[in-house]
């Protein structure tokens, strides 16, 4: 409670930000370089950014950038072999003559997500499985845009989780007084709130998802 006040400015950020978004204001590329310029002001104004700071930082995005675009290359690449290959659609043809319900696939599909997101770069596996889960999904008739939200969800969920979770080594990164395994012990209570989320996804895709998509201009 008392580190409650923190955060205040992360808080107002989110909301104009969000509220930018919905309305049609900024894209969704132009709110991160929104966010940006927001989170620059609010560093200057409390007093708390340093030169030495700001290069640092400038420093860990273009190799952070460099990062990502390898993969979005390489994942491309892999992509249009898939493609040639046609093993997206052998596979989704394969599982579709499976006699299953259509439910028990799509949670099949979602553990992959999980384990995925253990193990790899949430944005590389993405990038990787789409090819070959999302026409499998359609097929199935469920929503591409639901789909997209609940795969972000569960993605997320595995970058928090044993024993990669990236999202887990860049706090402790960043923290480096704090031990990695307190780190991950205290990620896993965010696991609850991840399951509860799905499970309102599930029961109720329409309002939980196309509803707030349909809002925004």
């Amino acid at each position: 409670m008392k580190a409650l006040p923190e955060i205040i400015d992360i808080l107002i950020l989110f909301t104009i930000i969000m509220y930018a978004l919905f309305t049609g204001v900024v894209t969704a590329t132009e709110a991160a370089a929104a966010s940006c310029a927001l989170g620059l002001a609010i560093c200057l104004i409390r007093k708390k950014l340093t030169w030495k700071g700001f290069m640092a930082s400038i420093g860990d995005t273009l190799r952070i950038s460099c990062l990502v675009f390898m993969i979005v290359a390489g994942a491309t690449i892999f992509g249009r072999f898939l493609a040639i290959t046609r093993l997206p659609f052998e596979a989704a043809s394969w599982i579709s003559t499976l006699d299953l319900p259509n439910w028990v696939l799509l949670w099949m599909i979602l553990l992959c997500y999980i384990i995925g997101g253990c193990v790899m770069d949430a944005l590389a596996f993405l990038l990787i499985s789409l090819p070959i889960f999302f026409p499998l999904v359609t097929a199935m008739g469920y929503d591409p845009i639901w789909f997209g939200q609940v795969v972000c969800i569960v993605t997320t969920m595995g970058a928090i989780m044993p024993p990669i979770g990236i999202c887990c080594y860049i706090v402790a990164g960043m923290a480096k007084d704090i031990p990695l395994g307190t780190v991950f012990r205290g990620a896993l209570y965010y696991i609850p709130a991840y399951i509860i989320s799905m499970a309102i996804l599930m029961l109720s895709p329409y309002w939980t998802v196309l509803v707030l998509s349909d809002l925004v201009k």
